[in-house]
């Protein structure tokens, strides 16, 4: 039986950027909170590093914008960027209020660490765990505001739209393998990242750019999908699954090394290790590739013992596990999927091109990233773009009549015997992706990864239009979807730019810009 829902706000997505908004709205109004899965599941939880923000009487705003915008390739907003910048301390300030403990040195000042790409110590973190203390914090605080739902094990198949505006989003209840109507005067994006459509990803699996996908079918536009940053290191282990070594070890003096010790990241930057992450995925895989080895190594040993524990618990603790200790030896690492730079277009209040429909966080294209997003940047974006929003909600809210959505229809479909054609599919869709747009592309193989992803999605779109959904059957719905989009972005930029590296195109080009898609005048039907 399928069930009908009513809020004033349905928010997709339970990380930092869903609940910062969820708490900015609940005294006034009641809200939804989508999660696929635990409520804690998704990249927030995990993210190790920090939270950047001008916090230390030595930087300025100015050197963060300056930072930002030359780490971004030439192409970030400054607008963007600086209306982010300016809003750092005030959202670090409001996840204090909301219990976040951060880490303090002897003089109980915030301790601030130091991550590539940035000229400052800025980076604000609660040991080498800050995302799961911050995800911690807000799931407590939401937990306990009577106007907030939490729908956990709930995953968005589509959004509902009515002429020009959003009424809601039809949700697939995991458990219960029922599709719910979820109606309400405003839906909010806040899914997260686009990284499982490659092999290997430093992400949660449940990464698989839902609201990109949703947005674009709905009538959004899409920018600078291109921009996928590869974490230069995420621990090489082949019962490791997506584990990450934070960008904070080599803030802290760690090295990256060959196989027989030699550094090599001078070669390829001034800056060697606290080079900004493109520069340092690109020269770990040119060596991989020149010398035929599987990974690199990122060595800490020479710091004291008594520093790493202190400073890196999770990563020291998970790596002793794996039989890494890494205050007496080097981590083996390679680059992974990390970050969607691209995204749903959006405002500076996380307005969409649709009314009523806000996206906010890592399924945005704010301008703030430019070509490359610099460390610890991510989460102060889903915080400010966040009470940004909340912000615009509240002030248009009593504008807004509730509207009305039809139920979902599943009259004219059956239950499939041959999922096997949805695992198949997924495999060859992420091997694709991995292979021909990587790190370092060409032309023919983005060619060659178009005509095999459009294959796939009209395989995929059969599928979809006669079998009842399930999470495996949505989530592959979405990854072609967002695997056409980052291919036809790359394809469009005639350049080499930031994260985006083209070998029949190595140089930059003076007049470049971004890279928006505009879906077709006929946006598709759920």
């Amino acid at each position: 039986m399928n069930r009908h829902y009513t809020y004033d706000v349905v928010i997709i997505g339970s990380g930092a950027s869903g609940l910062c908004l969820a708490l900015s709205l609940a005294k006034k109004l009641k809200v939804a909170i989508i999660s696929k899965n635990a409520a804690n599941a998704g990249s927030t939880y995990f993210a190790q590093g920090g939270i950047a923000a001008v916090l230390d009487d030595n930087d300025s705003i100015d050197l963060h914008v300056k930072d930002t915008m030359s780490a971004g390739g030439g192409i970030c907003s400054e607008e963007a960027v600086r209306f982010t910048v300016e809003n750092s301390k005030a959202a670090i300030e409001w996840l204090v209020s909301q219990g976040v403990e951060f880490d303090k040195d002897s003089d109980n000042d915030f301790h601030l660490t130091q991550e590539g790409g940035h000229s400052h110590r800025r980076i604000i973190h609660s040991a080498d765990a800050t995302g799961k203390a911050v995800s911690s914090a807000l799931i407590s605080a939401a937990s306990g505001e009577p106007n907030i739902t939490f729908f956990e094990n709930h995953i968005a198949v589509d959004l509902i739209k009515q002429g020009s505006r959003c009424n809601g989003a039809y949700i697939l209840d995991t458990q219960r393998s029922e599709v719910d109507c979820f109606q309400s005067k405003f839906t909010v994006l806040a899914t997260g990242g686009a990284s499982k459509v490659y092999l290997y990803s430093s992400n949660p699996e449940g990464n698989s750019g839902d609201g990109v996908a949703m947005a674009w079918r709905a009538g959004c536009r899409i920018g600078n999908m291109e921009f996928n940053q590869f974490h230069p290191t995420c621990l090489y282990h082949p019962k490791a699954k997506s584990f990450l070594i934070t960008e904070a070890l080599r803030g802290e003096g760690a090295l990256l090394k060959l196989p027989n010790g030699e550094r090599f990241m001078q070669h390829f930057d001034e800056r060697a290790e606290l080079a900004p992450r493109d520069i340092v995925a690109r020269a770990i895989d040119h060596e991989m590739k020149r010398l035929g080895i599987d990974c690199v190594y990122l060595d800490i040993s020479h710091k004291p013992a008594e520093f790493i524990h202190k400073h890196f618990p999770t990563v020291s603790k998970r790596c002793l596990e794996f039989g890494i200790d890494i205050t007496q030896e080097a981590i083996p690492v390679v680059p992974a999927a990390h970050y969607s730079c691209g995204g749903i277009v959006v405002d500076n209040h996380g307005q969409t091109d649709i009314k009523n429909l806000y996206a906010i966080g890592e399924t945005t294209f704010t301008g703030l990233h430019g070509a490359n997003r610099m460390a610890s940047n991510s989460l102060l974006e889903c915080l400010v773009y966040a009470r940004s929003s909340a912000e615009k909600i509240l002030q248009d809210i009593d504008n807004i009549q509730q509207p009305t959505a039809t139920p979902w229809d599943e009259s004219q479909v059956t239950r499939s015997q041959e999922d096997v054609t949805i695992s198949h599919s997924w495999h060859e869709l992420r091997q694709v992706m991995w292979d021909y747009v990587g790190i370092v592309r060409t032309n023919k193989r983005l060619q060659r990864a178009l005509h095999r992803i459009q294959l796939i999605k009209q395989e995929v779109s059969d599928y979809y239009g006669h079998f009842h959904v399930n999470s495996d059957l949505i989530e592959l719905r979405n990854l072609v979807v967002v695997a056409e989009l980052i291919v036809e972005s790359a394809i469009s930029r005639k350049e080499s730019r930031g994260l985006h590296y083209n070998l029949d195109y190595p140089e930059a080009l003076e007049d470049s810009g971004d890279t928006i898609l505009t879906p077709p005048s006929e946006p598709e039907s759920h």
